[in-house]
């Protein structure tokens, strides 16, 4: 019964989402950082446009869930890792936070969020993030707390970027759900026309579609509009709106494309001030 009372928290009436993740600070990575140097700010601006959920780290939690009024669900980020630098690192890791659904459920959060990842050459890393959702798939059971995992497929080797073969998101994907997941936030595919079978192989599990880095307007409005149709629940994306010149506008924007099957012309037309 909890964690159907908090996904209907998360998820709105037409079973979509669009959660704003502000969570890239946690991964002591400078880049990341461009567009959230003030959270309080950052957090306030996304808010203003009312998406269905921010997604925080335990740390900067506070800055939604100390907004009085309506405000969207706080979505909470569980992990921490270090391959997102460049240089990579010599030893990498994932790690849980202590009594991750304890923090989150003190915060009252609508959702825990944790990675899975797949990284060249790394399978500890990948071993790790197997432990890491076998401990809170117990924990959310416990509380009723739904749980969100992240399948991230990468590529390279001196750094890290995404792989969008659809050969190896899709058995990850269906790794993630095997393993319990309650939704899933997955990378688009390199061809969207196969975006269907990534739904597919969720197996009715709703699917949130990652944004990654920064893109063109344009292009990051026809990809929302793809995997809408290819039968996506919703995005989570950060930094193409965290970093966009008005977060609040590519908020309504993408807010419109999820929940009211807007096309990209009118997605265009809310980010131009139409």
């Amino acid at each position: 019964m909890g964690c159907t009372a908090r996904l209907n928290r998360l998820l709105a009436s037409d079973g979509r989402c669009f959660d704003v993740a502000i969570d890239h600070g946690f991964f002591d990575e400078a880049s990341f950082l461009a567009g959230i140097e003030d959270m309080r700010t950052a957090v306030g601006r996304v808010c203003e446009a009312m998406p269905d959920a921010v997604q925080l780290s335990p740390g900067m939690a506070r800055h939604l869930q100390d907004r009085r009024g309506p405000k969207p669900a706080l979505v909470l980020r569980t992990d921490v890792a270090n391959c997102y630098g460049n240089p990579l690192p010599r030893v990498l890791f994932s790690r849980l936070i202590e009594d991750a659904v304890g923090t989150a459920v003190r915060l009252d959060a609508a959702c825990v969020v944790v990675n899975i990842l797949q990284l060249p050459g790394r399978p500890e890393v990948h071993e790790a993030c197997l432990a890491n959702i076998a401990a809170l798939r117990a924990a959310c059971d416990a509380t009723g707390m739904p749980l969100m995992v992240e399948p991230l497929v990468m590529k390279g080797t001196e750094s890290y970027g995404v792989d969008g073969d659809p050969k190896k998101i899709i058995p990850l994907v269906r790794q993630a759900v095997e393993l319990g997941a309650d939704i899933i936030k997955a990378d688009p595919t390199e061809d969207l026309s196969m975006y269907d079978k990534v739904i597919e192989t969720a197996a009715g599990v709703p699917v949130l579609v990652r944004g990654g880095g920064r893109a063109a307007n344009e292009v990051i409005l026809q990809r929302t509009f793809d995997v809408m149709r290819r039968g996506a629940s919703g995005i989570v994306y950060g930094r193409n709106v965290i970093q966009h010149p008005s977060p609040v506008r590519m908020t309504r924007a993408l807010m419109a494309m999820v929940h009211e099957d807007a096309t990209v012309e009118q997605g265009m037309l809310i980010l131009r001030g139409g």
